[in-house]
């Protein structure tokens, strides 16, 4: 016999569960909490490079099922970790480093910022941090830069440091991903790299102990990258040297934490530029890329500083040896060597020490170099809102 059918009021409808996706950040959320006393904002002449921290920092959480929590700006203050989170066994840990600087008409400016958060983003997903929104981040580092603008320096040569940190916090020894993690920006003020004006740099190549490798880590700024290279920049130092030259066999990679350059003459009267390319050891740093696009504007979009307009730069990247340099410096081609980096921005090396001899470059009255110091004045400019280019510097609004 055939089934009846059921009555409507007979059937039940079963539906899925929804599914709940994690929150991604999101800076409309953003609370937040003043100090209750301020700081005195120390002279610029009494700056140390991260040691004064301002009043405040920004905050926010990753839960697995949540997903990020309302970030938060509160005063300055230790964190409280759970002692197994994996930022301290397994070195899940990124940052970066930026500066928003005051300009001469009193507006607040960062330097390219999207490229660093860019950056931080590519750093924290090599060692399976939690993702986030780079837009989302740079709207909350700009509020916190504002709410501590009376720490940004007027002068000159200085501005304030940003450091965005993000770091796993799943509470296992596990060898396994971490599901969570705390994200946190913190910001100090900062003179000049040179305190009593530029001088060249002096540097120890070493090649017995690498820095990185090809597939490794190199192009990332994540934490472990950075604590093996105090041991072998100690024994620099205590040979004299400013900093270490960083070698993978003969070919030259990093200078200390920076970028290198080197401007050699052409025989048609041009400059080469060459720095070392990104094959996964070098880092992507912002300066270097900025570096770049400049010499490769010289002279047909921008003249730069003090250079004449007949004065063609051609920048390339290109594997650079040591047995290269010591015998273009023999040659008489080497115009310049120089460094760049977020701190430092452009410093001229004057000294290399490699396998028991000391190489001397040219030297400009312990000045940079033509090419160097038209790079350091013009990016300079940009950072302060002296000179417009390409919406580089974003002002804090």
């Amino acid at each position: 016999m055939p089934v009846p059918a059921p009555h409507a009021q007979d059937v039940i409808l079963e539906t899925a569960p929804a599914i709940v996706q994690p929150a991604d950040l999101d800076a409309s959320k953003l609370t937040t909490t003043l100090a209750s006393v301020l700081k005195p904002v120390p002279l610029g002449s009494e700056l140390q490079f991260g040691h004064n921290m301002t009043d405040h920092i920004l905050f926010v959480s990753y839960d697995p099922v949540q997903g990020w929590s309302a970030p938060e700006i509160r005063p300055y203050g230790p964190i409280a970790f759970d002692p197994a989170s994996s930022c301290f066994q397994l070195a899940t840990s990124a940052f970066e480093g930026m500066k928003a600087y005051m300009g001469p008409d009193g507006e607040v400016r960062l330097f390219r910022p999207e490229r660093n958060l860019a950056r931080l983003a590519r750093s924290a997903a090599r060692v399976a941090l939690p993702p986030f929104n780079p837009d989302e981040l740079l709207k909350l580092i700009k509020a916190l830069v504002l709410l501590e603008k009376r720490w940004i320096p007027t002068e000159r040569g200085h501005s304030l440091y940003i450091r965005p940190m993000i770091v796993g916090t799943r509470a296992t020894m596990g060898v396994v991903a971490s599901d969570s993690a705390f994200l946190w920006v913190m910001c100090a003020p900062t003179g000049p790299y040179f305190r009593g004006g530029v001088r060249p740099l002096s540097l120890l190549a070493i090649g017995e102990t690498v820095r990185a490798w090809p597939g490794g880590t190199g192009e990332h700024k994540i934490a472990v990258n950075y604590g093996p290279t105090l041991k072998p920049q100690q024994a620099a130092l205590d040979g004299g040297y400013d900093q270490t030259l960083w070698l993978f066999g003969d070919r030259i990679t990093e200078a200390g934490v920076m970028n290198f350059f080197m401007a050699l003459k052409r025989d048609d009267g041009g400059i080469d530029l060459y720095t070392p390319p990104l094959d996964g050891t070098i880092l992507r740093g912002i300066t270097r890329e900025s570096i770049l696009a400049l010499a490769a504007a010289h002279p047909d979009r921008t003249i730069l500083p003090g250079l004449a307009s007949s004065v063609r730069i051609h920048p390339a990247e290109r594997v650079l040896t040591m047995p290269e340099l010591e015998g273009w410096l023999a040659e008489g081609r080497i115009l310049e060597i120089f460094t760049v980096g977020t701190a430092v921005i452009v410093a001229p090396v004057g000294r290399i020490g490699y396998e028991g001899r000391q190489l001397y470059l040219p030297s400009y009255d312990g000045r940079l170099g033509p090419i160097g110091g038209a790079l350091h004045t013009r990016i300079t400019d940009i950072q302060d809102g002296r000179y417009e280019w390409e919406d580089w510097s974003v002002k804090c609004e």
